[in-house]
């Protein structure tokens, strides 16, 4: 088995655009294999955000706008959102993404470097029946493991619009002497994802989390 954990994705070939499928092949000039390369791209930012799971991207794409200071790494399995983000940045020149194309575990499963100033994880796989709870992302293991790359005072934000697992969230990050409770947004929302659209509209509550580092 090439993971040493449980994929909290399913991979699926959905449907990838004419677009998406056009600027996938610039791929390499964003991507990053290790967090050691972000040095190749540190002149010009402050600070360092991670985004687990972009998505469609309309979240890290208004974030790299809004804060071109800000050096943002995003991580995501699909590629029609890879496609989509590349898109954007080719046809905007951004300079401040980066991108990994894969499970977030596989780029923090090495040696660990204090680098991120704030990391956001929105709306992650729900895995909503219980036999499958055991492959939602958000577990103390993987907490543990994030913790190790993000600074002291750094933020930590969740969002997910299923309670059951915002419960588990809860208790987790209540448990963990890694995080606190933060009064400070990691960056205030401009817009809601897809996911957390569509279930507004399906009449689920988005429930939110914002901690802070402090060992």
């Amino acid at each position: 088995m090439r993971f040493k954990f449980l994929p909290s994705f399913v991979k699926r070939k959905g449907r990838i655009t004419s677009k998406q499928s056009k600027y996938l092949k610039y791929l390499s000039e964003f991507s990053i294999c290790d967090l050691s390369d972000l040095k190749n791209f540190s002149n010009g930012f402050n600070k360092y955000s991670l985004e687990v799971g972009f998505g469609n991207a309309e979240n890290i794409q208004a974030e790299a706008l809004n804060n071109p200071d800000t050096l943002f790494v995003g991580s995501e399995v699909y590629v029609s959102g890879i496609g989509s983000l590349i898109a954007f940045i080719k046809e905007n020149d951004i300079k401040n993404i980066r991108i990994f194309a894969d499970d977030i575990r596989l780029l923090l499963d090495n040696e660990a470097i204090e680098i991120f100033d704030s990391v956001k994880i929105i709306c992650p796989d729900p895995w909503p029946k219980e036999k499958h709870h055991k492959r939602r992302l958000i577990n103390s293991s993987f907490i543990q493991m994030l913790q190790c790359f993000m600074k002291k005072d750094s933020i930590l934000y969740i969002s997910t619009d299923w309670k059951n697992y915002a419960d588990s969230i809860s208790e987790i990050l209540k448990g963990s002497i890694f995080f606190k409770p933060s009064s400070n947004y990691f960056i205030p929302r401009t817009q809601l994802s897809k996911f957390e659209r569509m279930g507004e509209i399906e009449g689920r509550q988005i429930f939110e989390f914002n901690y802070e580092k402090v060992s």
